[in-house]
């Protein structure tokens, strides 16, 4: 016979083995010293054993049993004429599982569907939503129509309170006006300077690339802003720009600079120019390669020019219809805008080694350009600056420039290269935190070395306003909710950057050279209740640290009116 008394003596988990010593020790009678050393415990451990169990003598040691799921043979049994029925009413599995955990019968769809298919049901064909089984799903917003736009007496709140801050600048401007001469498109629902408002409110909230905007459709503030009653949705901004063609962003572009010149804008004449990669994680084949300087590396994607005003830290010229073969005439297409734009040719364009070859070089020279640009370290002329004797070197102190090398050693010669007439002056840099010496060169033949240089330090300060442009308009965003053409959305860019600077410089108190997350966070990121009565729009902010800073600039005292609103007069309220 077998022998199962070691099933009970020695006990497989601890539960099992403390229920088997109490049991010996209250029942048995038998020495605690001795239950102790039977199954494993000191004397100590288990006398404080003992007292807890004293505490709570109906402490259970055994599990309830639990009843088990069902086997599926028995819920097909039960089950199955109710699924069969529901059905034939042409549910589909998921509001049969609905139904059933009504029912307080729950079940999985996958076997739903694999008892309907041994039923001889087949799968239901895609149905339209007027054919589906009423469900409760998000809220339809009302279809955007400036004709529906409601300016009665009424109230309400936004969290988009911050947008009606460049509501003034944008009804100084002859907006509509300037959006029907570039030739973008309209309907009558929802005319063009609305459907270019609706992308620019976007923009200038900087949300994500508007990835989120359909949580935002039903805000009456986001709407008011563009004229409309409602944001257009998702698909109509997507469609939107793939209506607008081409040739109207230079256009726009053209007219809107001229416009801002009444705000006090101010043209610079220093310019820096950069190329900038939008990558791109399609299988596009008509794409090229481009060198994306965030991940150090080519990769496939979309190449923008970008041509960045140093006066005003702003982009004033973008154009993403560039190939690999053409990229370096782009710096003459700019130079021509900017001459139909201003009437005149820029000054200084400051550019890196990669932007434009010696002949263009040349051909900037000729033109009467001054430039500033890197020269690549060949080994050649990397061997002929180390061979040159220390006492050679000349050390420079570099003025209004916030970095930390500001002492630099210089080398300067004067050289000639091919396919440009005449001499340029070449800079070998070292002590600028960098392990090689930078290679500078210029057509600026009487300039100060350390004014050159300096300049040209400012540029990383420039590529960071770029960076931060790029970071906060999300340009590199082409996969999103609302997918924008890329000519596009760098023309938006243009229009909100500028903005900013604008309103910036007016705010003043060194917010001129702030970053946009910045202003953004301190005055457009802020809710606000609408008032709207016969004559007036009042923004109503609550009260914040930066309120102030508005009173000082004078937007309390700020009443103009607002053309696409009736021409209802606006009003702040600064708490």
């Amino acid at each position: 016979m077998q022998n199962l008394a070691p099933a009970f003596i020695e006990p497989r988990n601890a539960t099992h083995r403390q229920y088997e010593a109490l049991r010996a020790f209250f029942v048995d009678g038998r020495p605690q010293a001795e239950v102790a050393k039977t199954f494993g415990y000191s004397v100590g451990a288990f006398r404080v054993m003992c007292c807890v169990f004293r505490k709570d003598p109906h402490r259970e040691f055994f599990i309830q049993p639990r009843r088990g799921p069902k086997k599926m043979a028995d819920i097909q049994e039960n089950i199955r004429e109710r699924m069969v029925a529901l059905r034939k009413q042409n549910l589909s599995i998921y509001d049969i599982a609905e139904h059933l955990k009504a029912d307080g019968r729950s079940l999985t769809a996958p076997a739903i569907a694999g008892i309907l298919k041994e039923e001889g049901f087949s799968r239901l064909p895609r149905r339209r939503d007027e054919e589906r089984h009423h469900r409760n799903g998000p809220d339809k917003a009302p279809v955007a129509n400036a004709g529906e736009l409601d300016l009665t007496t009424r109230h309400f709140s936004t969290k988009f309170g911050g947008l009606f801050l460049f509501m003034p600048m944008l009804a100084r401007l002859p907006f509509a006006k300037i959006i029907s001469e570039a030739g973008f498109p309209g309907t009558k629902m929802i005319p063009a300077d609305h459907a270019v408002r609706s992308i620019l409110a976007l923009k200038l909230f900087g949300n994500a690339r508007h990835t989120h905007v359909m949580s935002d459709v039903f805000d009456e503030g986001l709407g008011l802003f563009a004229g409309l009653n409602i944001i257009p949705k998702t698909s109509f901004l997507s469609q939107y720009s793939c209506r607008v063609k081409p040739q109207t962003h230079p256009l726009l572009l053209r007219s809107w600079f001229d416009a801002i010149k009444d705000l006090g804008y101010e043209h610079g004449t220093s310019f820096d120019l950069d190329f900038h990669t939008i990558p791109s994680h399609g299988e596009d084949p008509m794409l090229q390669k481009h060198y994306l300087s965030r991940r150090s590396r080519q990769q496939k994607g979309i190449l923008a020019f970008v041509a960045n005003d140093t006066h005003n830290r702003a982009f004033c010229y973008v154009n993403a219809d560039l190939r690999k073969e053409t990229q370096n005439d782009e710096i003459l297409r700019f130079i021509e805008f900017w001459k139909q734009k201003s009437g005149r040719l820029p000054e200084e364009l400051v550019f890196d080694s990669t932007f434009a070859t010696y002949a263009m070089m040349n051909e900037l020279n000729r033109m009467g350009i001054k430039f500033i640009t890197l020269r690549r370290r060949s080994q050649k002329l990397m061997d002929e600056i180390n061979a040159t004797p220390s006492s050679a070197w000349q050390r420079i102190q570099l003025e209004n420039v916030a970095r930390a090398y500001r002492t630099p050693r210089i080398l300067e010669n004067k050289i000639t290269v091919k396919d440009y007439e005449g001499l340029l002056r070449q800079f070998a840099i070292r002590d600028l935190g960098h392990e090689q010496p930078t290679i500078l060169i210029t057509n600026y033949m009487r300039k100060a070395p350390r004014n050159l240089i300096g300049r040209y330090a400012q540029r990383m300060l420039i590529e960071n306003n770029i960076a931060d442009a790029v970071d906060f308009f999300h340009m590199d965003a082409l996969s999103s909710t609302v997918a924008l053409k890329v000519n596009f959305d760098l023309t938006a860019t243009v229009l909100a950057s500028t903005l900013y600077r604008l309103f910036a410089s007016r705010i003043g108190n060194g917010y001129q050279t702030a970053k946009f997350a910045r202003i953004f966070r301190d005055f457009i990121s802020a809710s606000a209740h609408i008032d709207i009565d016969e004559t007036r729009i009042t923004v109503r902010f609550q009260k914040r640290a930066h309120n102030p800073m508005l009173i000082n600039a004078g937007f309390d005292k700020e009443e103009i009116r607002i053309p696409w609103l009736q021409n209802k007069r606006l009003t702040f309220l600064l708490g």
